[in-house]
C-alpha cells in the first residue's frame, strides 16, 4: 500500500508541479498543493475515460501515460 502512495506522489511531482513551489506561508503552500492535486485528479479522470475508449495505445514509463509532451517519454 505504501509504495502505491509514493508512486502517485512521484507522478504528481513530474506532471502537476507538486514539487515546484517556494512559499513562505502555510496558506500559499496549501493552495498550491490543492491545485496540483486537483490537476492530477483531473488528468487521472481524463486518462480513465480515454482508456475505456481504447485511445491509449503507447506504453509509458510511469503507471499513467503523460498528458503533456514535455514529460512524455
Amino acid at each position: 500500500m505504501g509504495w502505491q502512495v509514493e508512486e502517485r506522489f512521484q507522478i504528481a511531482k513530474g506532471e502537476c508541479g507538486l514539487d515546484h513551489y517556494q512559499v513562505r506561508l502555510y496558506r500559499a503552500w496549501y493552495r498550491h498543493i490543492t491545485l496540483a492535486m486537483a490537476a492530477l485528479a483531473y488528468l487521472t479522470a481524463i486518462r480513465a475515460t480515454e482508456a475505456t475508449k481504447g485511445a491509449l495505445v503507447t506504453p509509458s514509463k510511469t503507471s499513467y501515460p503523460s498528458a503533456s509532451r514535455r514529460s512524455a517519454g
